[in-house]
C-alpha cells in the first residue's frame, strides 16, 4: 500500500528528530502530513486529602496546552519550509492515563512516526506511548532515534525470524524497502527452521518479485540474545533503517522476560519500524 497519510508526534522539546523524519518522507512519497501534539494535564497525587484548588488545575492545563502549541507551531514551519501539506492537531490526556485520546487520531493513517523517548531530555509516557500505538493503533509505527536518523535509504535491513509480525512489518515497509538502493533480509540462526529450504529464500523471492535488489545474510545468535545480534550488525553494515516485528509475545511476557523489541527500542541508532 502507497503511504499517502503519516502522523508524527512533535515533540514537546529538543530538535524534532521525528518530525523530521516524517516530513522527509512525506516529501519523497507525496503524502499529507498530521503533527500531533500532546497536552499532558497533571494527576492530582492520591495522598492530597482536600481538593485542589480549581485555578491550580487550569493553570497546570494552560501550561500544558501552551507548551503543546509552542511545538506545534515548529512543526508547522517546519512542514512550511519542507513544502508539505500539513495540518495540527492537539490531543488532552492525563498524565499516566489512558492513551486514547492519541490512539483516535493513529488509527486512520499509514504511518505513525515518533521519537525514542530521550534519557537526556524525557517526554511525557513516551516509551508507553509506542507501546500502545504498536498495540493497539492497528497501524505501522517508524521510531526514530533520539540521536537523529536521516532517511537515507541506501541500505534497509529486514530482521526477518518467519512470525506473523515480521511479515506485516514487511508489507507495512514495501514502499520504504522501494526507495532503497539495497535491502538486507537479516536472519539470526536460532537452529529452527520455519520453512524448508535455505534460510531466506522464501522472503527474498517475495520481495525480488516486487522487483528489489535483495541480499540475504544468516548470522549467528550471539550469547547475549537476539537484539545484540541485529544493532551489532546495524552498526557494522552501515544500515540506514531497520524493518521488523514487534513484541513478538505478549506485552506482560516481553515487560518480564525481556525481548529484542524492548532491547532494540532502548539501545537504537537507526529508525525503526515495527509492526505488530
Amino acid at each position: 500500500m502507497a503511504i499517502k497519510d503519516i502522523l508524527t508526534l512533535v515533540d514537546l522539546a529538543g530538535k524534532q528528530h521525528a518530525a523530521q523524519a516524517a516530513l522527509d518522507l512525506a516529501t519523497r512519497t507525496g503524502a499529507h502530513a498530521t503533527g500531533l501534539t500532546v497536552a499532558f494535564e497533571p494527576v492530582v497525587p492520591g495522598f492530597i486529602a482536600g481538593p485542589m484548588p480549581a485555578d491550580y488545575i487550569e493553570i497546570a492545563r494552560n501550561q500544558a496546552l501552551k507548551a503543546a502549541k509552542s511545538a506545534g507551531e515548529a512543526f508547522t514551519e517546519m512542514a512550511r519550509k519542507a513544502g508539505v501539506a500539513a495540518e495540527l492537531r492537539t490531543a488532552e490526556i492525563i498524565t499516566g492515563g489512558s492513551a486514547e485520546a492519541v490512539l483516535a487520531h493513529c488509527r486512520l493513517t499509514d504511518l505513525v512516526v515518533i521519537g525514542q523517548d530521550n534519557p537526556d531530555a524525557p517526554e511525557p509516557m513516551r516509551e508507553l506511548l509506542i507501546e500502545t500505538v504498536l498495540f493497539e493503533a492497528g497501524v505501522p509505527v517508524l521510531v526514530v532515534p533520539y540521536i537523529g536518523g536521516s532517511l537515507k535509504m541506501n541500505n534497509v535491513m529486514v530482521a526477518w525470524d518467519g512470525s506473523p509480525t515480521a511479515s506485516r512489518a514487511v508489507h507495512a515497509a514495501m514502499p520504504m524497502l522501494q526507495m532503497a538502493k539495497k535491502v538486507t533480509v537479516m536472519i539470526v540462526e536460532t537452529g529452527r527452521r520455519s520453512t524448508s529450504g535455505e534460510p531466506g529464500a522464501d522472503i527474498a523471492t517475495y520481495l525480488a518479485r516486487h522487483g528489489l535488489s535483495v541480499t540475504v545474510d544468516v548470522v549467528p545468535r550471539p550469547g547475549s540474545g537476539v537484539a545484540d545480534a541485529i544493532l551489532n550488525y546495524v552498526s557494522d553494515h552501515d544500515v540506514d533503517m531497520i524493518a521488523m516485528g514487534g513484541y513478538g509475545h505478549s506485552r506482560m511476557r516481553e515487560f518480564l522476560f525481556g525481548g529484542a523489541t524492548r532491547e532494540i527500542l532502548a539501545s537504537m541508532t537507526v529508525p525503526v519500524l515495527m509492526a505488530h
